[in-house]
């Protein structure tokens, strides 16, 4: 089972995901998700940040924009956000992506480090 969770460590962040949780109430989870990674270049310079251009580019994923931005107020995504920056925490997460199964750690990032860590703990879930 594959489980998302955010970490919106950077300024500014929380604002996407509550776009992208708005964008679920739609139907448009993943839409919104490629649009925002594609189009990153343009408003999430290092150098010089202006998420505010994201807006620009979401209309690409079909939304409704009136919609979401009604919908980025729910207390629920705020509820979810809050949960996620707290278990990152617990967690010990500092930097973005982070990779765990079963609560362990991806110690250095690559395919074939994670692909060992889930075969791991396969193995170690249902031994021969």
């Amino acid at each position: 089972k594959l489980v998302l969770r955010y970490a919106p460590f950077h300024d500014g962040a929380d604002s996407f995901v509550k776009i992208l949780e708005a964008a679920k109430k739609q139907g448009k989870y993943w839409e919104t998700l490629d649009v925002m990674y594609k189009s990153q270049p343009y408003w999430a310079s290092h150098s010089n940040p202006q998420p505010q251009r994201i807006w620009q580019f979401l209309p690409q994923a079909g939304l409704d924009i009136e919609r979401i931005k009604k919908d980025m107020n729910d207390p629920a995504i705020a509820k979810l956000i809050a949960q996620d920056i707290a278990d990152a925490k617990t967690l010990n997460v500092r930097k973005t992506p982070g990779y765990f199964v079963n609560g362990k750690p991806l110690q250095t990032f690559g395919y074939r480090q994670l692909r060992y860590l889930i075969e791991s703990e396969i193995r170690i879930k249902y031994p021969n």
